[in-house]
């Protein structure tokens, strides 16, 4: 599926490039409102706008006062190219889907940044031909929603293909150079001793390009972690990195780290807490570091039944709370306070379901297309988009969306 076709040509790309700062401002005359304080974009948690059982994001913000929502992600184009997408298959050149939940949050007084990259996909860095035809890309995606914000979430397979990530990072400092005042912040796999191998690549691609973004963000989550000990535990370990890479102190190197976690339970089966979260919090405001987001703002509710941790979903925690919970703690992070809450609700027993309650069991050789629903493994199903012979599994790229035990 990955192809490494070039969208523009080198002229063309340059072109747009020296044209950026023009494209910028006609894009905030097509619709932006005029940019918050860095803290929010610093602050937004990630929103898939059009998977995952998108929450309304204008009932959020009356509910926490979030004023920023991190959406994701843009990709290459599934069958192949350079140009933007939401998803794979959205084209970003005739989208209004997307608009219009942009429209929505910014008619309420708040913003949004767009994340490209994520876990699954093909990356526009993997297709476009160079570093100017990538920036070219993304300047359309800038230039489409008047954004004052972009997020590289740079993983896993993209991050260990050395050619990708010199685009990413090469057209993340045109941006950066073009868009005068965007907000740029880079996300990356974390470790229990900051970040990986891959991870000390992309600083070091950084590094040797000049470029530096408001702040480079790590997941520590996924990774053999348990609780927020061992979340800050990486964050300082990470903090070091910086500070060897990039000749930093130890203040300049948290002025520019960022965290970015898992609400409830994580893919491997690792829980963060609504106190988790509170720590982690508590020690990127002690350490004056630039960002605190998560993963994401589908999943910031409880399940229903309540599941008590026995699945990932991508549509729920999996651990007891209220909705919106975690957005409180982004908020709490820009500065703000938070609209008062009741306390979060007790576990109830998970009732016994009926024999009945199962949908027709999942066959491989049947196909299924967005809605339609069936039984596997003592659960309902509910297919994303067009799949055959993919068994049900909870995965927030897989075709299948867990609808709870039958």
């Amino acid at each position: 599926m990955r192809r490494l076709r070039a969208c523009l040509g080198a002229a063309a790309a340059v072109g747009l490039a020296a044209a950026g700062t023009t494209a910028l401002i006609a894009g905030n005359a097509s619709g932006a409102t005029a940019a918050l304080s860095n803290r929010w974009y610093a602050a937004a948690p990630y929103l898939m706008p059009l998977d995952n059982d998108p929450p309304d994001p204008g009932a959020i913000m009356d509910a926490t006062g979030l004023k920023a929502f991190q959406l994701a992600f843009v990709l290459a184009p599934n069958g192949g190219g350079c140009s933007p997408t939401w998803g794979g298959t959205a084209p970003v050149s005739s989208d209004t889907a997307v608009q219009s939940v942009i429209d929505t949050i910014r008619g309420k007084g708040g913003d949004v940044s767009v994340s490209i990259g994520g876990y699954g996909g093909t990356k526009l860095g993997q297709a476009c031909s160079d570093a100017a035809a990538t920036a070219a890309a993304y300047q359309q995606v800038i230039t489409k929603y008047g954004l004052h914000a972009i997020d590289f979430d740079l993983e896993e397979p993209e991050y260990e293909n050395t050619a990708a990530i010199k685009n990413e990072i090469g057209a993340a400092k045109i941006l950066q150079q073009n868009n005068p005042g965007l907000y740029v912040s880079v996300t990356t796999a974390g470790t229990a001793d900051g970040t990986g191998w891959f991870g000390k690549q992309m600083l070091l691609e950084a590094k040797s390009q000049g470029f530096t973004p408001n702040n480079f963000s790590i997941m520590p989550f996924d990774g053999g972690f348990n609780g927020a000990a061992s979340q800050t535990s990486a964050l300082t370990n990470f903090n070091a990195i910086l500070q060897s890479t990039f000749g930093w102190d130890q203040a300049t190197a948290y002025a520019h780290e960022g965290f970015s976690g898992m609400n409830g339970r994580s893919d491997t089966g690792e829980m963060f807490t609504q106190a988790d979260f509170q720590t982690v919090l508590d020690y990127a405001t002690s350490h004056n570091m630039d960002r605190f987001t998560f993963w994401s703002l589908n999943r910031d509710r409880q399940c229903s039944p309540v599941d008590n941790g026995g699945r990932t979903s991508g549509t729920c925690s999996s651990v007891a709370q209220n909705s919106w919970d975690f957005a409180k703690y982004s908020v709490k992070f820009a500065g703000a306070t938070p609209p008062s809450s009741t306390p979060t609700p007790t576990p109830t027993p998970t009732p016994t379901p009926t024999p009945n309650g199962c949908k027709t069991a999942w066959s491989s050789s049947a196909v299924y297309t967005a809605g339609d629903e069936a039984s596997y493994n003592n659960h309902n199903w509910k297919a994303k988009w067009w799949t055959q012979n993919e068994a049900p599994a909870a995965s927030d790229w897989g075709p299948w969306q867990d609808e709870g035990a039958c």
